[in-house]
This record gives structure tokens, sequence and C-alpha cells, in this order.
């Protein structure tokens, strides 16, 4: 479902994802930015279902590495950034109905990306250093339709490898497109959240995934996208 460029694709979703059902996915044909939204319907408690936006930006990364050039490191900040040679240029969040509670599986999940594809703001270089989009990372002609796409056929792929070996091959997936750090042990726990061991320590350290998806990170509401 194209939406006009003022629409936001992630809200929409939200707002149709009763009566439109899995699967439907909405995008906004900005030339700018890459912006879409995915419904999903959960077959599990919401307390676990959310583990399904890690399924999501595995399949937003791969969708970029497929258009990339040569070289590119694709990373991903915890839990929703996206980094292409350490410049920001967007990521995913999700969303769930209000109303859901932590044990009961909910009516659907909402997930939207939102990638820079061309700097619109006029600046000094190096002031805005931390971000960056598409177009300065050489990706060429991908635009909102190419990248959409790509989207929609790698979380296909995802959904099969959860389906088939279970989440932790969605986890390996993602933990490995994390940024690396030297001598630190990561994994997801059930309910989503990502702990950290440093090797040679039994102290671990929790990262509370529904907490960092109630903020965005990468998501600047004055400017209806990523943040510089």
């Amino acid at each position: 479902m194209r939406l006009r460029e003022s629409r936001d694709a992630f809200l929409h979703a939200i707002d149709i994802a009763d009566e439109s059902g899995a699967g439907t996915l909405t995008y906004v044909g900005r030339f700018d930015l890459v912006e879409f939204a995915v419904v999903l319907e959960p077959g599990e408690p919401l307390r676990s279902a959310r583990r399904a936006f890690y399924a999501g930006m595995v399949a937003l990364t791969d969708a970029l590495r497929a258009c990339a050039p040569p070289n590119k490191e694709i990373a991903i900040d915890w839990p929703d950034a996206i980094r292409i040679d350490g410049g920001l240029v967007g990521g995913g969040r999700l969303g769930w109905p209000r109303s859901a509670k932590e044990g009961d599986v909910p009516r659907w999940l909402v997930f939207g990306a939102m990638i820079r594809t061309v700097a619109t703001t006029e600046s000094e270089p190096g002031i805005h250093s931390l971000a960056s989009a598409l177009e300065q990372e050489g990706f060429g002609e991908a635009g909102a339709v190419q990248v959409t796409e790509s989207f929609a056929r790698h979380l296909m792929r995802a959904t099969d490898g959860w389906q088939a070996d279970g989440f932790d091959w969605v986890a390996r997936e993602y933990l490995s497109r994390l940024s690396r750090e030297r001598q630190i042990l990561r994994w997801i726990d059930d309910n989503g959240d990502l702990v950290v061991r440093r090797i040679g320590t039994s102290e671990m350290l929790r990262h509370d995934l529904k907490k960092a998806l109630g903020v965005p990170s990468l998501f600047d509401p004055v400017l209806g996208g990523p943040r510089l």
C-alpha cells in the first residue's frame, strides 16, 4: 500500500493492522527516505513475540547489504539503529496494541523501518559526521522501492529460518551484525532482552528490549525521520 509523502507508514500500518492482517506492507514514496512498515500476526505471548523485531532488523540489514557497494560495513547499534561505515542511516521500530498484556498473544505487531537515502541538510563537512545517507555511501540508485522489495524477500527468509531452526537462528544472525566488542559474550533472552557478560567475570548486564523499543533511539520526531 503506497502512501502520500506526508503520511507515516508506521503509524498507518498500526491504524489498519486489525482489519488488514498479516503481511500488509505500507510504504511512502519519498526521494530522501526509505520508509515502510509491515503487519505481523504472532502466535505467542507479547513477552516473547517482541523478538520478531530482531527478525525485522536482520531482514533490513540484509536488504541494505544486497544494494551496498563492496566492503561496506553495515552494523547495528542495539537494538534499533543501523550504521554504514559508522554513519547513522536509520533503523527499525516495533509497535503493538496498547491494551495487550505481556502474557497475552497480541492481535498484531508492526515492524517499521526508516533509512535515509539522501542528506537534505546543508552543513559544513564534519558537523553531522555521525549521520549518513545511502547516496553518500555509494549506494547508487537504491531507493524506496528497491530497498522495500528487498526487505520483503529477506523477511520471508528470516521467517523461514525461525520456523525451521527456532529463534536461535534469528538471534545468531542479529548478534553477528552488532558492532563488535572484544572479550564480550552476548545473547538474547526469551523475552528479547539483550544480556551481556565480559569474559572472565560472572557479572551480567541486561538491556530491556521493551523499554528500548518504547523510545526508538534512531527516530527524531521533529525531523520525522532518522536523527542527525
